[in-house]
This record gives C-alpha cells, sequence and structure tokens, in this order.
C-alpha cells in the first residue's frame, strides 16, 4: 500500500518520526527525504533534532513554510559510541527522543539512519518487546525473479537460540501473509547445505522444529537460492542474515558498475546498442537498489521502527518514511502480536517464549 499522494487529505492522526541528524548524510539529505515524503504523498513527519538546525535546513531547501513538525533533540548519538551506554545517558539524544515520542503516542512510528545498535536498544528499552518474543528481528525486503522475500534477521541479534529463529519464521510467514498478501509464504532457512544435516547445531534443530510444524517450510537453502525466489521467508540469525544481504548490495554494485565501465570503453557502435538497452537495464538497477526498499522493519519490538542504510540519501528516506506510513495503516504490530501467537498454537510449534 502507498501513502496517500494528497498532503492536504485524511491523513493518520500521529505522525512518523523522523531522526534528523542520525547517518553519513544528516541532516540535509535526511531532511529532503522528509520533505519529499510531504509534497509528494502527504506522509505526516516529525523531525526530531537540534530545532535550530533542522530550521536552518528547512531554510536552505525552501521547505521552512512546510507543515512538518519540529521537535528539540540536542544531542546525537554518534555511529561509534556503545548502544546500550549511550540510550540509557544520553536521554536528550534524537534517537531516545524519537522512540520516546512513539511510545507517548505522539508518533506512530520512527525512523532513523544513525547508530543501528542504539535504535534497537531503544526500541528495546522504550518501547520494549511484542508479547512472547524475546529477541527481535530487522525484515528487510530483498528482489526475486519471482517478485520479493522477505530475509530476516538481517543484523539485530546475532546469537541466536532456536526459538529465536523458530519465532523469525513465524513473524516473517505472518507479515508475508498480511502486509505482502502471500497467502501461504513458503520458509526457507539460510544454511550451507540443502540437507537436514547441513548446519551447525542451532540450524539443525531449528530444520526439525519448522519441518513439524505447519509453516509452509520448504527446507534449507543456500545463499544461491535466494535471488531465484525458492522461499518467501528467508530465516537466519543476525549475523549470517546480514552478510548475506551486505554481500548481495556489494555484488549487484560491482556488477552495475562494471557495466558502467565497459559502456565507456565499448566501440561507438556497442554504445548505441547499449543505449537501445538502458530502459531494461535502468529497470533491473532500482529491483536492486537498497534507495528503493528505504529501509528495513524492526520486527518483535512495541512499535513501528524502521533502521535505515547509514549512507541513506533523500530518496531512501522518503520511501523508509512511505513504508513506515504503510506499517502504520496495515496496523503491523498487532498482525505480528496476534498472528504470531495464532500461528504458534495452531502451528504447534513448541516455542519456549
Amino acid at each position: 500500500m502507498t501513502a496517500n499522494t494528497d498532503p492536504d487529505s485524511k491523513q493518520p492522526k500521529m505522525p512518523i518520526a523522523l531522526d534528523a541528524v542520525g547517518g553519513d548524510n544528516a541532516p540535509g539529505e535526511i531532511i529532503e527525504g522528509a520533505v519529499q515524503a510531504y509534497r509528494e504523498s502527504g506522509v505526516p513527519i516529525t523531525l526530531v533534532g537540534p530545532r535550530d538546525l533542522l530550521l536552518t535546513e528547512l531554510d536552505r531547501i525552501n521547505a521552512s513554510d512546510s507543515r512538518i513538525e519540529l521537535v528539540d533533540a540536542p544531542h546525537n548519538i554518534a555511529m561509534d559510541e556503545s548502544p546500550v551506554q549511550a540510550v540509557r545517558h544520553k536521554r536528550e539524544s534524537s534517537i531516545v527522543v524519537g522512540m520516546d515520542l512513539v511510545k507517548k503516542g505522539r508518533a506512530s512510528g520512527f525512523v532513523s539512519a544513525g547508530n543501528s545498535g542504539a535504535i534497537m536498544a531503544a526500541s528495546v528499552l522504550r518501547l520494549g518487546r511484542s508479547a512472547e518474543i524475546d529477541k527481535p528481528a530487522l525484515a528487510s525486503v530483498f528482489p526475486t525473479l519471482a517478485g520479493e522475500c522477505l530475509m530476516l534477521d538481517v543484523g539485530a541479534s546475532t546469537d541466536c537460540r532456536v526459538d529465536d529463529l523458530v519465532r523469525f519464521a513465524v513473524m516473517g510467514s505472518v507479515y508475508c501473509q498480511r502486509v505482502m498478501m502471500m497467502p501461504n509464504p513458503k520458509v526457507g532457512l539460510l544454511s550451507n547445505g540443502e540437507e537436514s544435516s547441513k548446519g551447525n547445531s542451532i540450524v539443525q534443530q531449528t530444520h526439525e522444529r519448522l519441518a513439524s510444524s505447519n509453516l509452509n517450510f520448504v527446507g534449507n537453502i543456500e545463499g544461491k537460492d535466494i535471488p531465484f525466489g525458492k522461499a518467501d521467508v528467508i530465516v537466519a540469525d543476525g549475523f549470517v542474515g546480514n552478510v548475506a544481504l551486505k554481500t548481495a548490495e556489494g555484488v549487484a554494485e560491482f556488477a552495475f558498475k562494471l557495466l558502467r565501465d565497459e559502456f565507456d570503453r565499448a566501440s561507438l557502435l556497442s554504445k548505441i546498442g547499449g543505449l537501445l538497452l538502458m530502459p531494461s537495464l535502468r529497470r533491473i538497477k532500482r529491483r536492486f537498489d537498497y534507495d528503493e526498499y528505504g529501509a528495513a522493519l524492526l520486527l518483535g519490538v512495541d512499535g513501528i521502527v524502521l533502521i535505515a542504510h547509514g549512507r541513506s540519501k533523500a530518496k531512501a528516506i522518503k520511501n523508509a518514511l512511505l513504508r513506515a506510513y504503510s506499517a502504520v495503516e496495515f496496523g503491523v504490530v498487532n498482525h505480528i502480536r496476534v498472528g504470531s501467537d495464532q500461528m504458534v498454537r495452531r502451528s504447534s510449534i513448541p516455542v519456549s517464549g
């Protein structure tokens, strides 16, 4: 679902809070992305950061007259700071203030391209976990030949138990069913081989548990299977999932850079042929461009939280805000809470919680 395209039409009661000073390209690109989201799609937004800085940036891009709300947060959590310590001691940081807006019902969701560890720590400490879910999971949409799949976890929880991976499978299935409109999503467990005996002991035990459930479990899948749509839900711990996602992103960037380099060295006739293919190549590039997907949704916490790439520019931030808006409209938190409990009971999945 996309956001309403008329800024003056009916909007959600609460805005999306955006960390305006998080990320490598803050605050300029972040604020520009917020303005684009509001002007193009009517997403109500609250910018969180040092008020004077926000006003200066809005004036710089001729958006000082926009109806974007500002909330002062004089401090920022740097990328190299200890996440938990920073969240506990920097109460006036943009991440903590933004998360508190969600907790107090003054914002319907939170988006940041800042310190991902601090965002996850603040999500758990300020919002709390959803019932029965011990560890949250970052869920990222990934393009495949069959359309899209959902990969989780891609970085939130690196040390996972069997119960955690089973919960990730359940949350991913619920999300695909109720948000991505897949009636019976295929669940795959990321491993170093398709056989049930492959993987470490955690992966092997998870395979056994999922195989005995009523989920549409297709077994272990390897990294090479992901782009071909062998599974709709890709389950992994946060370490493996993050490596797989970042590797795929790097390979995609590498491939398109090679194409550009070859085009620059090509003969005139080859360049003419390449120009004819350019519209198709641009469409392919968009499918693999993380800017198109905006951010990863943090599932398992009691609120809508999206974490964007640290190097996000305006386009990625705009799309992250649109994704957050859609998550609010779909009632993702409630769907995950209710749907996960129902699926666990219906599937007789032994989860200790």
